[in-house]
């Protein structure tokens, strides 16, 4: 009888992560500490405010505007959007940090809320100084893993934020170029 390789871990309410692929994950990040993958997205007008976003061979992930911002409602408008990969970056992250520490999770769920002045109406309306974009997000976190002091959870939680792609974003500087 031979004996069987654990590929995935059960994570209580979540789908299963490969254990050997996150393992391989980690220790090719240790080996290449300095590579930079570039993400591509692809953004096509398709009426009002409404845009489709292709990224790599998936379907067209759509951004479109309320209609107190004169779109459609028929998706999420850019701050929403932003708050979703944030939320989602945060998630994984927690996610794939209990699994490499062993841990169950029974519930995970984030509540992220963001605050931004739009008086400036994308340029066209009141351009007076002021920030723009978000001034505060909040995120609330609701993880509960078996057996795991809230203590524990709770660095972990600080460990993701100091790590995440999105959150880091959120929080320094990036380049931006913008032109034809």
């Amino acid at each position: 009888m031979t004996a069987v390789v654990q590929k995935t871990v059960l994570t209580g309410c979540l789908a299963p992560i490969d254990k050997n692929g996150l393992e391989q994950l980690i220790a090719s990040g240790k080996a290449n500490p300095k590579v930079v993958k570039t993400l591509k997205c692809k953004t096509v007008a398709e009426g009002k405010f409404r845009h489709a976003n292709y990224i790599r061979n998936l379907p067209p992930y759509i951004v479109d505007e309320p209609p107190g911002l004169l779109g459609d409602d028929t998706a999420p408008n850019p701050s929403e959007a932003s708050l979703a990969a944030l939320g989602s970056c945060l998630a994984v992250g927690l996610h794939a940090n209990a699994v490499h520490r062993g841990w169950i999770v029974n519930k995970l769920e984030l509540e992220l809320e963001g605050d931004l002045n739009i008086t400036a109406v994308w340029g066209t309306g009141d351009v007076s100084d002021k920030p723009v974009g978000f001034t505060d997000v909040r995120v609330k976190v609701d993880m509960e893993c078996e057996g795991i002091a809230q203590e524990e959870i709770n660095a972990l939680v600080a460990h993701v934020k100091q790590w995440s792609p999105v959150a880091n974003t959120f929080t320094r500087p990036v380049n931006l170029e913008v032109g034809l």
